[in-house]
């Protein structure tokens, strides 16, 4: 295979983006004990890859996953608490992904460092019956034009 290797150098900026993690803070999530480094996040299709960090016990509540989601599990475990999936648990060094539409509750027993890929808007069911985003916002109004763009295609 050849390498291609661009006329200009600063044409290489369009090609390769080096993200150096060790040199990011973990952000803080709603979802207490769950920690993030946004590795890449594409808004135009919705892409992200992360690196989260779950403390001992915590729980990634109900959701679901508008596009498919494959989870690298490089430390600890993550444990399907609820759903068609129910007490599957992916252990560190494995992979684990779902198809679009599935939906199901994520707990780290132990703790865990996963390199995560999924498409965002996820939907996430509160128990008051409330439908959000990963950032509380209202689902239906902050992504349902996301919805019926899909329909349409």
């Amino acid at each position: 295979m050849d390498v291609v290797i661009p006329k200009h150098p600063e044409a290489a900026d369009r090609h390769s983006h080096l993200v150096r993690p060790q040199d990011m803070e973990w952000q803080r999530t709603r979802f207490p004990g769950c920690e993030a480094k946004t590795l890449l996040f594409d808004r135009r299709t919705g892409l992200m890859t992360a690196l989260m960090r779950f403390a001992p016990g915590s729980v990634l509540p109900d959701h679901e996953h508008v596009g498919i989601e494959q989870s690298w599990v490089i430390e600890g475990a993550l444990v399907d608490k609820e759903g068609p999936a129910q007490g599957i648990a992916c252990k560190a060094g494995e992979f684990i992904w779902r198809e679009a539409g599935s939906r199901h509750a994520a707990w780290c027993p132990d703790g865990a460092l996963i390199l995560a890929i999924f498409q965002v808007p996820n939907k996430f069911f509160e128990a008051d019956g409330r439908v959000v985003d990963a950032a509380g916002q209202d689902w239906d109004e902050m992504w349902g034009h996301t919805a019926q763009q899909a329909r349409s295609a």
